[in-house]
């Protein structure tokens, strides 16, 4: 800096305070402003032009000295820093900043073929209402434990309406990513409603001694892809576990099924209940299992006479009864009867626990519905159809 004789050296509060103490000229250091541009009150920031370290301690010092150290205003100064820091926390164009996210759902997607494959197959046998699972293979499963391996087995559940009486399981493998099963579970009493209506989760786990099973992946299949009597093959990728919908009804949760058949005798001049069998009840006991036996009562019922009782089948969810309760009722009377079907745990030394229930008549629906109405129309002729127990019968005490 060149001063003329007699003229005392001007400085600003910044360098003053920014004096580089060493021999030789006076020199300031960059202010931090010098990094930032200043741009008018008001007016939109332009895109500045690059400049470098040495440009721009070069240009601070001419516009200081051009300016006549206008910045010298405190006030000033306070107004640059503070936009200096507002333009640094701001960061990118948010364009460039979504161009470096990554894409989620391209992850999940690829994180869920890691997860394994699993080969089955699928049959409706509809002249026995039975739905054969057969469990072939997975391949390439997902390590869940410290070796590097796991113990899958494979679950299922028949939705809406997942319970432990509707879940079957295949036998557990140790130590393997590509186990063979080569397992058929069987749902008995599916009808051709449950077939429209209902979908199969398929889960695979990790089977822990020590601690909770580890869930791995899973698929659904809507019970209406398939067709009757037809063997239809899958091989699927694993997907991560999916929502179940919690809007379902909790009173109408499946605790079963019951297979029951009707038949009017016109010799008898009365209606044939029969108790065949049960499939998938609920297990009620600590064990596991259930002690069940059936009632059937037909209401309206004056004279509190027309309770049967089946016997006792002990521990077991899938007991066959094959009995039979008689009926001594004029058939003009049946269509203002309802026959109410209960399916009871039987329990030593405290209450018997009710396991769940149906009604048939002509306040009813569906499947239990059409066979009423069917016994009705074919006298003499027995007719057994399966029907879905659920934890709540309305007009019944649950008390035995």
């Amino acid at each position: 800096m060149t001063l003329r004789k007699g003229e005392k050296t001007t400085i600003s509060i910044q360098e003053h305070m920014a004096i580089d103490v060493c021999p030789g000229p006076i020199q300031p250091i960059k202010q931090i402003s010098d990094y930032f541009p200043r741009y008018p009150r008001g007016l939109p920031p332009a895109a500045p032009p690059a400049l470098s370290r040495t440009g721009s301690l070069r240009s601070s010092t001419a516009s200081q000295q051009s300016e006549g150290l206008s910045s010298s205003d405190p006030a000033r100064d306070d107004d640059d820093l503070d936009r200096a820091f507002s333009g640094a926390a701001a960061g990118p164009p948010p364009s460039s900043k979504k161009e470096e996210e990554p894409d989620v759902e391209g992850y999940d997607s690829d994180d869920s073929t890691t997860l394994g494959t699993l080969d089955f197959s699928l049959l409706y046998d509809q002249e026995n209402n039975a739905l054969h699972c057969t469990i072939n293979k997975a391949k390439g499963l997902k390590p869940m434990d410290h070796n590097g391996l796991s113990d899958p087995y494979v679950k299922l559940h028949l939705l809406p309406g997942a319970s432990k009486a509707n879940k079957l399981r295949t036998k557990t493998l140790r130590n393997t990513l590509n186990p063979v099963w080569s397992e058929t579970l069987t749902y008995y009493g599916i009808t051709d409603e449950d077939m429209v209506r209902k979908t199969l989760r398929i889960s695979v786990c990790d089977e822990d001694k020590f601690r909770h099973n580890e869930f791995i992946g899973e698929t659904r299949i809507p019970l209406k892809k398939l067709k009757p009597n037809q063997t239809k093959n899958f091989y699927n990728c694993l997907e991560k576990q999916l929502p179940i919908d919690k809007t379902d009804d909790k009173s109408l949760e499946e605790r079963g099924r019951i297979m029951i058949s009707l038949k009017y005798s016109s010799q008898k001049s009365g209606l044939v209940v029969g108790i065949v069998r049960c499939a998938h009840l609920a297990a009620m006991d600590a064990n596991g299992f259930s002690d069940p036996y059936v009632k059937t009562y037909l209401k309206p019922d004056e004279n509190k006479k027309s309770k049967h009782k089946t016997a006792v089948k002990k521990k077991t969810l899938n007991p066959e009864f094959n009995e039979e309760f008689f009926y001594e009722i004029k058939y003009a009377e049946l269509s203002k009867k309802t026959l109410e079907v209960t399916v009871w745990d039987y329990d030593i030394g405290k209450s018997n626990d009710f396991i769940g229930g149906v009604s048939l008549g002509i306040n009813a629906n569906g499947e239990r519905l059409k066979h009423w109405f069917d016994c009705l129309k074919n006298k003499d002729k027995k007719i057994e159809r399966w029907h879905t127990l659920t934890n709540e019968l309305p007009g019944s005490v649950f008390s035995d």
